[in-house]
């Protein structure tokens, strides 16, 4: 569990009796979910945000014909709802799933707002450091407005796979979401989804089982 809370930004480099007064500050608290046992609902208070401690949950939203959109697929190590928390938004206006079963630490920001009205030293710092989580968060959103800018099924997925492999640091790389999730994170459909797919593993340049994936043939990431 501590590696995956000193890998937030939020704990990065706190140990021993540092981090347990951090854990302490924030008012952790561990939960576990069943794969599909949703974590936020639509219209919840937002208290707290969570620290994925193992497995993986997606961050929802609907459009106005009811269809799921993934926002964020979050990973172990990795953080949702840090904005809607910080914010106190009353009602949730998206919704966060188990996409396996999970481990999730729940961390409040109301010692953060209230430290901060006093000025003392400790809220400062942490401050400081909850700032630097959300510039973090703010980027991988920003990949996401990189994949759903590009016009073509092949153009979403070569930008989808190059993030994941700057992130990995190699061509081989699994992917924590199942075909339908990673459909509507890409907003494409789910066949047409498998079908290219499918085509980029026939021309030799994909590899894939499951949710591990190979780059085979690495000029494809140079394409426009």
């Amino acid at each position: 569990m501590e590696d995956s809370i000193c890998s937030c930004r939020l704990f990065k480099g706190l140990e021993g009796e540092q981090l347990r007064e951090a854990l302490a500050f924030f008012g952790a608290r561990e939960l576990a979910y069943r794969k599909g046992e949703q974590l936020i609902r639509i219209g919840d208070a937002m208290p707290s945000f969570g620290l994925v401690l193992e497995g993986a949950v997606s961050v929802c939203s609907t459009d106005i014909n009811g269809n799921r959109m993934i926002m964020a697929s979050v990973g172990r190590g990795e953080t949702f709802g840090e904005s809607l928390s910080f914010l106190q938004v009353r009602e949730s206006p998206i919704y966060a799933q188990a996409d396996s079963d999970c481990r999730i630490l729940w961390l409040s920001t109301s010692r953060l707002h209230a430290m901060q009205e006093q000025q003392e030293p400790e809220g400062c710092a942490f401050t400081g450091r909850f700032i630097a989580m959300l510039a973090e968060r703010t980027l991988s959103m920003n990949n996401r407005i990189q994949v759903l800018s590009k016009k073509s099924l092949r153009e979403k997925l070569m930008t989808f796979f190059t993030q994941r492999v700057q992130e990995s640091g190699s061509f081989a790389f699994e992917i924590s979401m199942d075909r339908s999730a990673m459909a509507d994170y890409l907003g494409v459909d789910r066949s047409a989804l498998s079908r290219e797919l499918s085509r980029l593993r026939d021309e030799g340049a994909l590899k894939f089982r499951k949710n591990h994936f190979e780059i085979v043939d690495r000029r494809l990431l140079d394409q426009p």
